[in-house]
């Protein structure tokens, strides 16, 4: 095994990419803005500098680990090289820290602290560049950017979506969504990840917690709140409390004391999805329907799907999430009961993530403009409202949740994990097509870290191919594989986030996210095992409202209040944007270049470049304009090219620009011609 000498101790190297990463294991915390230990190596804010000897100073994230190395981590040098990079971050810096939400989690500040940092010797350059609040889910504030460039390694190496990504160059460089527009207007998919893995308040999630107080003092209003199961056993981390099912209680009395009429728990509404998640699954596979069923409890990847995958849409289950299942029921039953007008009803849900803000506002839910959930908070914003309601967490007495809706079993519980989903269903569906009881109610094939596992299952003759990914980039990459009969999948459950529910972007943050994620999963499966109910359909008060307002399982009042469907969705809403144009036009040839999903994901994109370089390399920029449109409608021919008013479909660079240059000397002779 490799050695290597670091501050005058050996360590040993055990397959570590880097040597940040063996310096770390060493329980040396080196500070660095742009490691992340699940995305690629940047190498680009120069905090993990070391001294190398015969190498001098290096880099440690991206050097590799050799034997005989001998790595010195702190020296004069190294320390005022650090102090002056964090400095110069300042110096370009909305340096309102006490305002800024993330100030008890920013890495910059916490740097600076460490470093020693009481001073910068640099002049102020920041600039006070405009907020984008166009999102439902996230605020993205360019003044706090320090160009770390994680949001973008993750939005693309986890996510495959890009929706931000660099643009300009050297002092000018910043991070954008696409031709500068807002978040609302492109390809977000709102997981909020960018957010989860932002060192400072760059991007944040949304905050609602402003309306819900409102709401709670409006005394005509009555307000009720659901909770996922992620969010108790994440909540804890906010104040130092040891995570885990044993907070819930405590939770749920602090919900009461600042003036919830009913604390309801999400899980019964998880409880609702499986058994008709699971129907609908058992109606496909026994009935010859269109398989393999998708999941559809994350909104992130639904919205990935509406973009990217619309083929796959018929796949897709119809049953809302458990978020909106629960708030569409209560919405139904609340009113009547309480002798109140629907929108006097006021539900919020508390969730691990931002996409779930998103979902909410989706028109498909909701009654004549007033919506199922009316507010949804993230984790870290119920520690705010705690805070500012001065609540002490620990000192707090247990309280219940509120029934019925505050009923669950065990199935509801992990749907929090990666896996639980396929999991909850299979616990229903194993029942239902043997016609036995399950003894034991566990299927660990489908738990597990992996971004994408495989199970299969045999009940009754009857063959079960499953498969769970998280992670939109091996969710692609695996349906792909299902539609070339590389894979065989009765049932796919997606989740956006790492790990799932519990990894979600509303979750407290963490320099060392999969350490937490781990300890969150297992809480979720120990707290199904301290329940004496483990399978959905064995949840009477589910019975209850079957028996009492639903009807049948998937039947019209099921369907209506329970279900939904989804359409193929733009990347972006924007007409057209202006990329070059003639400031002193001689004349002009416009092109139009489609990057709506269809063209984008027949590489469009290069087209675009390809027409940019030819005008800047020919000095055509007072002759020729280039927009980006983003529909025009013919998305099975493309990529569409739209020049001088000719459509050109499954255009190519080549084709472009020659058909700019036709058009140029068409121009060119009917000038001559008139004159």
């Amino acid at each position: 095994m490799a050695t290597l000498m670091i501050d005058g101790k050996n360590v040993e190297v055990e397959g570590e990419r880097n040597l940040l990463e063996v310096i770390r294991k060493a329980g040396i915390d080196l500070p660095t803005f742009c490691y992340h230990s699940e995305l690629s190596v940047y190498g680009a804010c120069r905090l993990c500098l070391v001294e190398v000897e015969g190498r001098g100073i290096q880099a440690a994230c991206s050097t590799p680990a050799e034997a005989g190395m001998k790595v010195r981590t702190v020296t004069e040098e190294l320390r005022e090289m650090r102090k002056i990079t964090v400095e110069l971050l300042l110096a370009n810096h909305d340096q309102r820290c006490p305002t800024c939400p993330k100030t008890r989690s920013c890495q910059l500040q916490e740097l600076a602290r460490r470093l020693g940092v009481t001073s910068v010797r640099f002049k102020d350059v920041h600039k006070n560049d405009p907020m984008d609040d166009s999102s439902h889910s996230l605020i993205r504030d360019p003044s706090k950017c320090v160009l770390c460039g994680d949001c973008v390694r993750f939005c693309a190496e986890i996510q495959g979506v890009g929706a931000i990504d660099f643009a300009h160059r050297g002092h000018a460089t910043v991070v954008q969504p696409a031709y500068g527009m807002g978040l609302a207007d492109v390809e977000c998919i709102n997981c909020g990840q960018c957010a989860s893995v932002c060192p400072t308040g760059a991007i944040l999630p949304k905050s609602e917690v402003e309306k819900v107080w409102k709401d709670l003092g409006n005394p005509k209003k009555k307000v009720v709140v659901q909770m996922a199961p992620a969010v108790r056993v994440a909540i804890g981390e906010m104040f130092g409390i040891e995570p885990g099912s044993a907070l819930t209680g405590k939770v749920v009395a602090a919900l009461k004391s600042m003036g919830f009429a009913a604390v309801y728990d999400t899980s019964f509404g998880a409880d609702l999805t499986v058994v008709e998640e699971a129907e609908e699954f058992i109606r496909r596979k026994t009935g010859n329907g269109v398989l393999p069923q998708l999941t559809s409890c994350c909104p992130g990847w639904v919205k990935y799907a509406e973009q990217y995958l619309p083929e796959m849409l018929g796949h897709l289950s119809s049953c809302r999430s458990p978020q909106q299942m629960l708030g569409s029921l209560a919405k139904e039953v609340l009113p009547a009961q309480w002798g109140m007008a629907r929108q006097d009803v006021v539900m919020v849900s508390i969730m691990p993530c931002t996409a779930k803000k998103f979902e909410a506002k989706r028109p498909e839910f909701g009654v004549g403009g007033n919506p199922d959930v009316d507010h949804v908070l993230t984790t870290q914003e119920l520690a705010r409202m705690m805070e500012e309601a001065g609540i002490r967490l620990d000192r707090l007495e247990p309280e219940s949740f509120d029934l019925p809706m505050g009923f669950k079993t065990g199935a509801g519980v992990i749907f929090g994990n990666s896996g639980g989903v396929s999991e909850a269903v299979l616990r229903y569906a194993a029942e239902k097509i043997t016609g036995q009881t399950l003894k034991n109610p566990d299927f660990l094939e489908v738990r597990g870290e992996a971004g994408t596992r495989l199970a299969r299952y045999t009940l009754s003759g009857i063959e079960l191919h499953v498969a769970v990914v998280h992670g939109l980039k091996n969710a692609r990459e695996l349906v792909a594989k299902v539609k070339a009969g590389e894979v065989k999948a009765d049932l796919i459950e997606v989740m956006a986030c790492p790990g799932g529910c519990i990894g979600g972007a509303g979750q407290p943050t963490a320099r060392i996210p999969s350490e937490l994620r781990r300890k969150r999963t297992k809480d979720l499966y120990a707290a199904d095992k301290t329940l004496e109910l483990h399978k959905s359909q064995e949840n009477e008060f589910i019975k209850g409202y079957y028996r009492q307002t639903l009807g049948d399982v998937g039947g019209p009042t099921a369907h209506r209040l329970l279900h939904t469907h989804y359409s193929p969705r733009r990347r972006t809403d924007t007409g057209e944007m202006v990329l070059m144009t003639p400031a002193h036009p001689k004349q002009k040839v416009t092109a139009k270049v489609c990057v709506g999903t269809g063209c984008f994901l027949r590489n469009s994109r290069e087209i675009l470049h390809s027409l940019m370089e030819h005008v800047e390399e020919n000095v055509l920029q007072d002759e020729v304009e280039i927009r980006a449109s983003f529909c025009h409608e013919h998305c099975e021919r493309g990529p569409t090219v739209e020049i001088g008013g000719k459509l050109l479909y499954r255009c190519t660079s080549q084709q472009a620009i020659e058909t700019i240059e036709a058009e140029r000397a068409r121009q060119t002779q009917t000038s001559k011609t008139s004159k």
